[in-house]
């Protein structure tokens, strides 16, 4: 059993860029792949798809998650699926926003 707490782990995730969202995986193994992102106010994570089911937790704050329907507004405790080669994104409202990304099967074992 691993055991995480991801706005623990978000809060120690640091960004590549001071633009860009700060990104970890938390775990990962064949099957799926946990990411942590923690986005600031004026950073997103764009719009793009993949051969995987996503599934997005709003683990703190609020912000929108772009699908193929368009944007929606998100906060804490709420939960996003998209299914495969579905677009999504996401970017902070005026507070960060942190999600955990639940992405199976792993990218690459398909």
């Amino acid at each position: 059993m691993n055991r995480y707490d991801p706005v623990a782990v978000a809060a120690t995730a640091e960004a590549a860029a001071a633009e860009r969202p700060a990104v970890t995986v938390v775990h990962d193994h064949e099957d799926a792949r946990l990411v942590v992102f923690r986005i600031s106010p004026g950073q997103r994570v764009a719009t793009h798809t993949n051969s995987s089911s996503v599934f997005l937790t709003v683990m703190a704050g609020a912000g929108y998650v772009t699908g193929a329907d368009g944007e929606e507004p998100v906060a804490t405790g709420h939960i996003v699926a998209f299914g495969p080669d579905e677009p999504h994104g996401m970017h902070a409202g005026t507070t960060e926003l942190v999600v955990a990304a639940l992405i199976t099967p792993r990218p690459r074992n398909r």
